[in-house]
């Protein structure tokens, strides 16, 4: 399989391809009114602790409080906890770091806070819709070979390095420099390199760490202690690994910054990136454009005929798989089945690339052998190995449904190409004028019947208003001589289509 990396620029914003084989399997989009956030951190002030729902609430300055689950305050997280509060001394006068419960004395980890405590926190999840960041005690900084974690003792090596004496051998060089009071983590670049390249990484890391100590000790909560890489630097810094085998950049400016820094800590890539000097835009000259706007639609066609459909919900998106045109085979279990496992390969593809997440429930076509079923779920499960998000699923129902949930971090990438329509609200329906005309006459009978009312001024969306008073014998018309009334209508549009007001039509009030 062939990894590729391209790198779009404009004035408005970079984007970043990931493409697998040519296809495009990822899609990255930074605007600088929407910075990348994951990885950020913070000195936060606790709102409130909600043990009903096993979290705290806590105050980082943004406009939605973070939420910081139980789960998620590590015990480390004792040590940096509480700046408020006064640090302990030992006998000769020398500050302390509070000691750590004994394993058979250890709270509840709601213990650890507490309403108005002041506690260093990393956003783990963005923002998303009505929910605010989702948080971390677990501090850690990614460099471009190890991961620095503050506050912990153990030594990891990424699950991607599969050699068995790479492993031993960079687990022995971590635990060589590790210093004290932290924890290693080595990533998947680390591979190859010696300990003068993992010492160089490892300092810069604490030097990061020190200035983040400082600065929230002197600093008062709510406040932004380290914002970390953009986007772009974040994709090279994490993604681009030897198993890419191009990266190409359309911005001389971009591309003069990766080439620096690679020649820093990757000289071996310098070959692999590469200067996109064509005058036809990146992105067309790969196809790629054309994979957007597919990956934002309701609705995808597949080369069998089929199609899936995407609907996003509150509380979960639902993929429903149709066969469509696809009569390839006169037989309804094998054509049924050949249409699925292509479905289960795009829909894999489309979740990644989407970035969806959350509870995900998929409408298979129906199928009545139970190997084939079980193939089909073996099929997409094989697919969303490639994603790097974490995933469950569960088998096949009776019913065909398929039921998954993968890791969300950022907004869907629906949601960050478009926005809810202000006139339908977001679902996709308007009401029919007819149920819209009922409304209005419910409420001139009441207010002829209330006050007296006889003159009337509507202001509605000017399609309903148009609606009413089409024609020499408009609606309108029929509604003021059926209860014997005067209405004056103002076309508004920035009511919506359900939604007017009928006032009272005082006959000092001036006509408009």
């Amino acid at each position: 399989m062939t990894k590729e990396i391209r790198i779009n620029t404009s004035s408005e914003e970079t984007r970043i391809a990931i493409l697998e084989d040519g296809n495009l399997v990822e899609l990255y989009t930074e605007r600088p009114e929407n910075e990348r956030m994951v990885g950020d951190i913070y000195k936060g002030r606790v709102e409130n602790v909600v043990s009903a729902v096993q979290a705290a609430f806590v105050n980082i300055g943004l406009s939605l409080n973070g939420f910081l689950p139980f789960s998620e305050i590590g015990t480390q997280s004792a040590e940096f906890i509480a700046f408020s509060e006064k640090v302990p001394e030992d006998d000769e006068g020398t500050p302390r770091r509070p000691q750590r419960p004994q394993r058979h004395q250890r709270p509840h980890r709601s213990q650890h806070v507490r309403t108005g405590q002041e506690l260093l926190v990393q956003i783990t999840k963005e923002p998303i819709g009505s929910k605010g960041a989702r948080l971390t005690t677990a501090i850690s900084l990614p460099g471009r070979f190890l991961v620095l974690v503050p506050g912990d003792q153990s030594i990891g090596v990424s699950r991607k390095i599969s050699d068995v004496r790479e492993r031993r051998r960079l687990r022995m060089l971590a635990k060589s420099i590790q210093p004290e009071g932290c924890g290693l983590i080595m990533r998947t670049v680390a591979v190859g390199k010696d300990a003068n390249a993992l010492q160089a990484d490892l300092e810069s890391l604490l030097k990061t760490w020190k200035r983040i100590e400082e600065k929230a000790r002197d600093g008062k909560a709510p406040m932004l202690l380290y914002k970390d890489m953009g986007m772009t630097s974040s994709i090279i810094r994490d993604l681009f690994s030897p198993d890419i085998s191009r990266l190409i950049v359309d911005s001389r400016r971009l591309y003069q910054e990766i080439r620096k820094y690679l020649q820093e800590v990757s000289p071996n890539l310098l070959s692999r990136l590469e200067l996109y000097k064509d005058k036809t835009p990146l992105f067309d000259t790969y196809h790629i454009e054309n994979q957007i706007e597919k990956s934002i639609s309701r609705k995808i066609w597949m080369k069998s005929g089929g199609y899936i459909v995407f609907d996003h919900t509150e509380a979960m998106i639902v993929i429903d798989v149709n066969s469509g045109r696809s009569i390839a085979h006169k037989d309804h279990e094998i054509n049924a089945l050949k249409t699925n496992l292509e479905a289960a390969r795009e829909i894999a593809r489309q979740l990644r690339l989407r970035d969806m997440g959350g509870i995900i429930v998929i409408d298979f076509i129906d199928l009545r052998e139970d190997k084939h079923r079980k193939q089909v779920v073996a099929e997409i499960r094989k697919e969303l190995k490639k994603d790097r998000a974490a995933f469950d699923i569960l088998p096949m129902s009776d019913y065909g449904l398929v039921q998954l949930t993968r890791e969300r971090i950022r907004p869907s990438l629906l949601f960050r190409y478009s926005e809810s329509c202000p006139r339908c609200g977001g679902i996709g329906r308007i009401p029919v004028k007819s149920a819209v005309l009922t409304q209005i006459e419910r409420r001139i009978k009441q207010m002829k019947t209330e006050k007296g009312t006889r003159r009337f001024v509507l202001k509605a969306h000017p399609d309903v208003v148009e609606y009413l008073d089409q024609g020499f014998n408009s609606r309108a018309r029929q509604l003021m001589f059926k209860h014997l009334v005067v209405i004056k209508m103002v076309p508004d549009d920035t009511l919506r289509d359900e939604n007017f007001q009928l006032m009272e039509w005082n006959k000092d009030q001036k006509e408009k």
